[in-house]
């Protein structure tokens, strides 16, 4: 259970601090090309250093590497207090944001690939990011809370607030038992990555996966950006990220039996066909209540993406380097990260938030195409608990 709360603290931290750094470089009167790169900017150093997590996960266990990375993200709280007055403090805030989100990540997806039994990894990482999906959908529940009407939020109240979080967040994963490291598996390298790039379908799982986060990404940063050109309330724009969220946790929440139901294949190119729709409907002049129900689908496709790629990594790659394997998945994650939201700043210079909605909906249709050339390692089991 203690797992579990961790996972939802640094997800819900996440997902206050990103969008609440856009408002406030909004307040700021930055160019719109600002917030893709502020956007991007929580992906960049993690880009590099992604790899090297994974193979520090694999050497020292996966607690040390969540322990690192939740102080990070106590870091980057009382960096975006102290300096977010700057597009600078915005941008060094971000980016310890992003590397402790990482660390913290790495060590818990290798975590839940270590400890789960054969043929239940559908179940397993369904459960993990529906927690995960829970934290993303109580985190701007803080903008909420201090939004309210506003069109703009109470920034520097909601950076102390998630300071005090993270202090949590910290104290809580100390507290984790420790594992031992896995051990390598006969006959496989050690620095296998090279490997790891060869085993067939991966590249294109890991496209899938990058183009799928980067939709996610999206929406955090233009949703607000859509609605500050629209005037709608900061505390909508809260609520809306909110069901986005909550959706996708629907969507997790009984993985294992829709996998079983439906295979995998159909079910990976439906939701993200189902994405595609749904963000492409996004800038639609359209009531309150039907863009609510419009971000439901989006989120609700938009979450089967992560945990299948996730299963497909943990059933074809060995102990002893599931924390490359999850860690490599996240370097193509963090490319859609920086590539995405860098060409939508850009694009919406031009375009506007609209515009750049619409560009991710093409990605993602591209995306369901090119997930019906995945094929899954293994056929899926029955529904197993871990």
């Amino acid at each position: 259970m203690a797992f579990f709360v961790v996972t939802l603290l640094v997800q819900a931290i996440t997902f206050v601090l990103r969008p609440t750094a856009i408002y406030r470089a909004i307040e700021l009167d930055v160019a719109a090309s600002w917030l893709g790169a502020i956007g991007a900017s929580f992906a960049v150093v993690p880009l590099v250093l992604a790899v090297p997590v994974g193979h520090l996960t694999d050497r020292y266990g996966e607690k040390s590497l969540m322990v690192f990375g939740a102080l990070l993200i106590v870091a980057s709280t009382v960096c975006l207090s102290v300096l977010g007055g700057s597009v600078a403090g915005l941008l060094a805030g971000t980016v310890t944001l992003g590397v402790g989100h990482l660390s913290s990540v790495v060590g818990q997806q290798a975590w839940v690939a270590n400890t789960t039994r054969p043929h239940g990894f559908d179940t397993a990482f369904g459960r993990y990011t529906f927690v995960a999906s829970g934290g993303q959908a109580v985190g701007p529940g803080l903008i909420v809370l201090f939004g309210g009407t506003a069109t703009i939020p109470d920034t520097d109240a909601i950076f102390l607030a998630t300071a005090a979080v993270a202090t949590v967040l910290l104290v809580m994963t100390a507290a984790l038992p420790h594992r031992s490291p896995s051990p390598v598996a006969p006959g496989e390298s050690v620095g296998s990555v090279r490997d790891l790039l060869r085993r067939a379908g991966l590249l294109r799982a890991l496209t899938v996966s990058s183009i799928v986060l980067a939709a996610v990404d999206i929406s955090l940063v233009y949703l607000p950006a859509l609605g500050t050109e629209r005037g709608i309330a900061a505390g909508t724009v809260g609520v809306l990220l909110s069901v986005r969220a909550g959706f996708s946790m629907a969507s997790r929440l009984f993985l294992g039996r829709l996998v079983a139901l439906v295979g995998r294949t159909r079910l990976l190119v439906g939701s993200v066909a189902l994405a595609a729709a749904g963000t492409a409907l996004l800038p639609a002049p359209v009531p309150t209540w039907v863009l609510v129900v419009i971000v439901a689908v989006t989120g609700f496709g938009l979450g089967v993406g992560q945990p299948m790629t996730m299963s497909w990594l943990a059933e074809s790659t060995p102990p002893g380097l599931r924390g490359r394997a999850m860690s490599l998945r996240l370097t193509g994650n963090r490319l859609g990260q920086v590539v995405v939201p860098t060409a939508a700043g850009a694009f919406a210079v031009s375009a506007g938030a609209a515009g750049v909605l619409w560009l991710t909906a093409g990605a993602l249709a591209g995306a369901a195409v090119l997930a019906r050339t995945l094929t899954q390692p293994q056929s899926p089991g029955p529904d197993q608990a871990p």
